[in-house]
């Protein structure tokens, strides 16, 4: 495919979309590449790129954002849109020039991050605390680079105010956000269910540009409810994606979104999982990990997936380490009648009076999911 004619990483206007959402450690380039043959996304985001002291170069940016050496696209072809995390509002901007001429086609702004290392070096949820900063920002990377390139920023409701999300998007915006995407918690809130959605209907409101809901989306009924209650026509897609990898499909077929496929339902057996653990590990070789890191990345996986809905095959393969052995021990439960049905890898879901979600037999404050990893 001629570089020039790739598509750009974009949220438009009265056309839905599905965005995989940034998590460090968790959406990596094997899993971008693995959801993307899957179907169903419009775009991914890239794991952040932190701009702390210096300015990252072309170097760093192709190797955490190895689709930079291919237009700026996964080998199936989607869409990778390159992600910034930083305080600086020139140190930023200049990594996002980097960006640009290591072959980035989109740059999105990382102003929700929680992680407390992150916070303690200026960057992530932590500028939330500081509109016009977070205005600066915006609007230096926005002057930076050239007009055809979109920048967007993603925002938490708040660090612990949930109503700061009002100034916070109209600061972005105000700076020249092509468009904003919003975790629907604040940074005090961390992973923790429910995940607030009504707040996100008034910004959307208000605001000139589009904004993409996210938080606690795990299955296509959570969807239409966050549909139903903020009035957004796109949607970034997080753990959910990946504990259950037919999740995208389905949602872009219930929002229309052009050449979306129905996706019929089916059992997550070990037999199903299969085929997906051997592609993300020969994926994950050509990255350059090694065997023992992928069985790491492969039971975090099913970890996720088994938390989400239960997994009754998990408990026989969380204590091997080794890949090869990993891989046959799940070839003989695919083999095997007794786990021939298992329970869907996604749970039940419930609408909480706010607008938000609870997931059934949980606690709003139970650590019920698994956080993204890493520096995150």
């Amino acid at each position: 495919m001629n570089l020039q004619m790739m598509p750009i990483p974009k949220i438009e206007p009265g056309r839905p979309a599905v965005v995989l959402a940034p998590m460090d450690g968790v959406t990596d380039p094997a899993m971008r590449a693995l959801l993307s043959e899957l179907g169903g996304l419009t775009f991914c985001v890239s794991e952040f790129v932190r701009v702390s002291q210096t300015v990252p170069g072309v170097k760093v940016f192709r190797q955490t954002v190895p689709e930079l050496a291919t237009g700026g696209c996964t080998q199936a072809g989607l869409p990778v849109q390159v992600q910034l995390l930083g305080g600086d509002p020139d140190r930023v901007a200049a990594a996002a020039l980097v960006a640009v001429r290591a072959g980035a086609q989109a740059v999105d702004l990382n102003f929700g991050c929680p992680a407390k290392t992150v916070n303690r070096h200026d960057g992530g949820a932590t500028l939330l605390q500081h509109p016009d900063r977070l205005h600066a920002i915006v609007a230096t990377v926005r002057a930076a680079v050239p007009a055809h390139v979109p920048v967007s920023a993603k925002l938490r409701l708040g660090w612990e105010d949930m109503n700061a999300i009002h100034v916070n998007a109209e600061r972005a915006a105000a700076g020249g956000a092509d468009w904003i995407t919003v975790h629907a918690r604040t940074k005090s809130q961390g992973y923790r269910p429910p995940a607030y959605w009504q707040p996100l209907g008034a910004v959307r409101a208000r605001l000139g540009i589009p904004v993409v809901a996210n938080g606690e989306i795990w299955t296509v009924e959570d969807l239409k409810r966050c549909r139903d209650v903020t009035g957004c026509a796109h949607f970034m897609l997080g753990r959910g994606a990946v504990a259950d990898p037919t999740l995208a499909q389905a949602a872009a077929w219930e929002l229309g979104v052009p050449g979306a496929r129905s996706v019929a339902a089916v059992t997550k057996t070990p037999a199903w999982w299969l085929g997906l653990l051997e592609r993300f590990a020969a994926l994950s070789a050509a990255f350059g990990r090694p065997p023992r890191p992928i069985a790491c990345r492969i039971k975090q996986w099913l970890h996720l997936a088994d938390r989400a809905g239960g997994l009754s095959w998990f408990d026989a393969v969380k204590r091997i380490d080794g890949l090869t052995e990993l891989l046959d021990r799940i070839r003989a439960l695919a083999a095997s009648p007794l786990t021939a049905v298992d329970e869907p890898a996604y749970p039940r879901s419930a609408a909480a009076p706010n607008g938000s979600t609870i997931l059934l037999g949980l606690s709003p404050s139970s650590p019920a999911r698994l956080r993204p990893q890493g520096k995150r």
